[in-house]
């Protein structure tokens, strides 16, 4: 009987120790401790199958793209390769030139094609395609296949080119024109012609050789012409006609972007590289426009031509390359603890955040919001000291994440909810339960897996067993949405974020007439930030260096098209403060998918607030003006929704004012689902102490921020690694930083400032119980004087104490800790770590008592100890985690008697230490006790 007990208890435990094999459900694939699955979920709805491409494209498919729709539909809707806009039809390619055409009201830069369109290339032997297909593609060019029988038309184009490049077979071009054209240089035995249509002026450039029927006429071919090219002209003399006619034939085979981050200077450079084919002469490169967000951060020459578009003015260049360099002005994984708030108020806060509990929606969307919610609040409850709420935050983070990245259940079957699958077909993967388009258009990736990524790095910060375990399905969407290896047979490259237009996009079809769009450009730094923290947090400098990238790219995207800071790109008859989406073919401020009330309008490129918010702050002047164009379109300041949100944005600009709001509002009103009271009161009030970010002043570190408020400067900083590390600022300044928090100077707004750190904290003593140790330590001294001391656990930082004493509660019984102790002045300079000071509480009662449940351990024999396990809600499941002695850890999953879960272990001896701890389901997700130690 002995024996069969202890088969079953060792089946028992492999069955809980081992993951699920990758046998588990066929088409299951484990990645770290998780999975993802290559069949599809039950009752899930997946993508379309079918992709119009040629036999020439291979590997994972591009989506969300300004040229997606070509190869999701048969042919395409309008699409806009500014300065261009173009359309694939059954009867060829149209082309159109917006220009002069842009016309503006108070809320609307429009730009798309309307029926007077300029003309549409066509071929000769054939009147209508059967489709056109996707012919090759690279980093902001793509290709059109039109093909019939053996008669085909071939058609380049991208985004900022002015030129589209054809090649015929079996015919000649052909070009259809709404009316007759003027032409003004050439003649129908010259293979160019200069020609206007309806105001806008085109070089038409035949073959060497080829000639012109049909001047005169609303039709005009090439006769001898295998391939062609047509260019949009800045205007209508002979010398541009002339100039454009240079590059003409030098026809652009693929474009390609590179990005370097030089950590010295805080510092992205990218490299814009064109790759061409001279079709007759040798010429080599092409004429190439620059969007604003470019040509404002390059020092390429410029040629004397530019092309009015929906995104501002576009400045005309010429070569092979052309690089941007711009600041990347830092990211950090929460706000230091720096704010004028009343630290019980934010203790307060904390504590409603941490008696919720999710009932929500359960798909990618909302959850993500979830997860964003519980990254900013665990090291807000960190710095008010309160452990508990801390480690449950991060707790329930882990259970989500490890729930959804786990594609099969407990009997080794495929989930229907909570997995993430894998399509093959497109190069994809999808969560389900999807939302918004997820999984049928494939939208929307970025602004959802952002969330999960963001957590999962809150999460490493402090965690790296964790990170190591689950960080492949990390990766794995980082790899959808923002995957920078050309090699990766899985993924296209940078799914998300377009290159040359400097931002994200939305949807993964495209299926519009205005283009594609991207509505909450908020959220896909929030994305970009996420990489940033899991490379920084993870150690890998390839992702990291790809977040900071993309998150310094879009930030000046959306400085420049979102927001018009400098109020430079669009017309004047356009009076809204700021874009709420921006389109191919337009740019709108009025409205969201979901509605038009002015709160959720201005709110939706703000959300989620994080400590990787503070590009927002970097223009208060205009974070002024935007804040009063709300108030006045909302007609007062009775917010109806968001109410936390526009506080926090009203910080920006008057924190007085924000934090009137506050006091006069906070108690009552209902956070954002993707925010809390706690993390909107801790940003408000920081925002008060410290001011704006200075985007003036950079570091050589990736975490960091530099605040200025009436000059005076903080120099703030963190530190991930297990090391100390020295931060140099721009300025001058350095700050010491201490492994794994973060440091704070103050440099009076001219660099230096005080640099000598306080002496080091001494004499560490304790007094201590079954749950808490208080530390007691002799004052440091300073040349200027002492402003604090930080607590660190274990070598992270748990606390702060404006006195010599500091209280850590919440500890396990009978369990070993070591403490050691910085001081720190006000300029941020701290003091090196005291003498390690190691305590073990006092031995436990034998019963633990939290909110969530109530434990208790007794000895039945002298052999043996009983553990019980009470939740106060009702748990699908419990399972107790044990050493004995420190050997081998047990796990088991206990015995449910009428909702008291049970284990009893046995063959003990009297003075063995247990270490025990719990895994519990609640309403869902997975939570992880505290550790109990208990001597039998």
């Amino acid at each position: 009987m002995k024996k069969i007990s202890v088969y079953l208890l060792l089946v028992t435990l492999i069955a809980t120790l081992l993951p699920a094999q990758a046998g588990a459900f066929s088409g299951e694939v484990p990645l770290g401790s998780g999975s993802y699955s290559t069949v599809l979920p039950p009752g899930a709805t997946n993508t379309q199958g079918t992709i119009y491409k040629t036999g020439n494209v291979s590997g994972p498919m591009p989506t969300n793209d300004w040229w997606s729709n070509l190869a999701w539909d048969t042919y395409s809707v309008a699409q806009y390769p500014h300065p261009l806009a173009v359309k694939n039809q059954s009867d060829g390619f149209r082309i159109f030139y917006p220009g002069s055409r842009i016309t503006a009201n108070s809320s609307c830069v429009c730009g798309w094609i309307n029926d007077i369109h300029d003309f549409t290339v066509g071929h000769t032997a054939v009147a209508t395609f059967p489709d056109a297909k996707v012919d090759g593609y690279s980093d902001w060019f793509v290709k059109a296949n039109y093909q019939s029988g053996s008669n085909a038309m071939n058609v380049s184009y991208g985004h900022g080119s002015p030129y589209v490049y054809f090649n015929f077979a079996g015919g000649n071009p052909k070009l259809s024109f709404y009316t007759a054209p003027t032409v003004w240089s050439g003649s129908a035995s010259t293979p160019v012609l200069g020609i206007t249509m309806e105001g806008a002026h085109y070089g038409l450039f035949g073959a060497n050789g080829s000639t012109w029927s049909g001047i005169g006429t609303k039709t005009l071919t090439n006769n001898g012409s295998s391939y062609f090219s047509v260019a949009v002209l800045p205007d209508n003399t002979q010398a541009t006609l002339n100039k454009f006619a240079q590059y003409a034939y030098s026809h652009v085979t693929g474009t390609q972007v590179s990005y370097a981050f030089n950590a010295a200077a805080s510092q992205v450079t990218t490299t814009y590289t064109y790759t061409t084919q001279a079709k007759q002469g040798s010429q080599t490169g092409t004429i190439f426009a620059l969007y604003p967000h470019q040509w404002k951060n390059s020092s390429k020459a410029l040629l004397p031509y530019t092309y009015n578009s929906v995104r501002g003015t576009m400045k005309a260049a010429e070569g092979t390359s052309f690089q941007t360099t711009m600041k990347f002005t830092g990211v950090l994984p929460t706000l230091p603890d720096k704010g004028s708030y009343n630290k019980t108020t934010l203790q307060q806060y904390v504590n409603e955040a941490e008696a919720e509990t999710y009932t929500g929606t359960a798909d990618t969307y909302w959850v993500g919001k979830r997860l964003g919610k519980l990254a900013t609040l665990a090291p807000i409850a960190d710095q008010v000291g309160d452990t508990v709420a801390a480690t449950k935050f991060r707790n329930e983070i882990k259970s989500i994440l490890q729930n959804w990245f786990k594609a099969s259940d407990a009997a080794g079957n495929l989930k229907s909810q909570s997995v993430f699958y894998y399509n093959s077909n497109w190069g994809t993967v999808i969560g389900y339960p999807a939302s918004y388009g997820s999984s049928e258009e494939l939208n929307d990736h970025h602004f959802h897996y952002g969330y999960f990524i963001k957590a999962a790095a809150e999460v490493a910060r402090v965690d790296k067993s964790w990170a190591q375990s689950w960080g492949p399905m990390v990766n794995l969407l980082i790899r959808d949405i923002a995957n920078t290896n050309r090699g990766d047979s899985m993924f296209p490259f940078l799914r998300n974020f377009d290159p040359y237009a400097g931002h994200s996009w939305a949807s993964g079809h495209a299926r519009f007439g205005d283009g594609n769009n991207n509505e909450s450009s908020s959220e896909g730094m929030n994305a970009w930030a996420g990489m940033v923290l899991w490379g920084q947090a993870t150690g890998d400098a390839a992702v990291r260096d790809a977040g900071i990238a993309l998150y310094t790219t879009e930030m000046n995207a959306i400085n420049e098209y979102w927001f018009d800071v400098a109020n430079t790109n669009r017309p004047a008859s356009f009076t809204r403060s700021t874009a709420s989406m921006v389109w191919g073919g337009k740019t709108v401020g009025d409205g969201t998918w979901w509605t038009g009330n002015p709160e959720e309008v201005h709110g939706i490129n703000w959300l989620p607030f994080t400590s990787a918010s503070l590009y927002l702050t970097h223009y208060p002047a205009y974070t002024n003006k935007n804040y009063n164009a709300l108030v006045s379109e909302n007609g007062g300041t009775n917010f109806d929704a968001w109410e936390d949100l526009i506080y926090m944005y009203r910080a920006i600009s008057n924190p007085t004012e924000a934090k009137n709001f506050w006091n006069a509002r906070g108690a009552a009103l209902g956070a954002e689902a993707g925010n809390s009271k706690a993390n909107a009161y801790h940003w408000i009030y920081n925002l008060d102490a410290m001011g704006n970010a200075d985007p003036t002043i950079t570091a050589n570190t990736p975490l960091y921020a530099v605040f200025n408020k009436n000059g005076v400067k903080t120099y703030i900083a963190y530190n991930m690694t297990n090391s100390p590390i020295t931060v140099t600022f721009s300025d001058g300044t350095v700050v010491n930083i201490p492994a794994n928090s973060f440091n704070t100077g103050n440099g009076g707004g001219g660099g230096g400032g005080d640099t000598q750190a306080p002496s080091v904290p001494t004499n560490l003593a304790s007094t201590k119980t079954s749950a808490s140790v208080t530390l007691t330590w002799n004052a440091s001294t300073d040349n200027v004087g002492v402003a604090g001391y930080d607590v660190y656990r274990g070598g992270a930082l748990i606390g702060s104490s404006a006195s010599t004493s500091y209280t850590d509660n919440g500890l396990a019984a009978g369990t070993a800790y070591s403490y050691t102790v910085r001081a720190k002045d006000a300029a941020g300079n701290v003091s090196a770590a005291s003498a390690a000071h190691s305590v073990t509480t006092n031995a436990g009662s034998g019963q633990y008592v939290t909110a969530d449940f109530t434990a208790t351990v007794t000895k039945p024999t002298s052999s043996s100890e009983k553990i019980t396990f009470k939740p106060t809600t009702a748990a699908l499941y419990v399972d107790i985690h044990y050493t004995v002695n420190g050997a081998i850890q047990q796990n088991v999953r206990m015995i449910n008697n009428n909702g008291t879960w049970e284990h009893t272990i046995s063959g003990l001896s009297a003075g063995q230490t247990i270490e025990l701890w719990f895994t519990y389901e609640k309403s869902g997700p997975q939570y992880d006790s505290p550790h109990y130690t208990y001597t039998h």
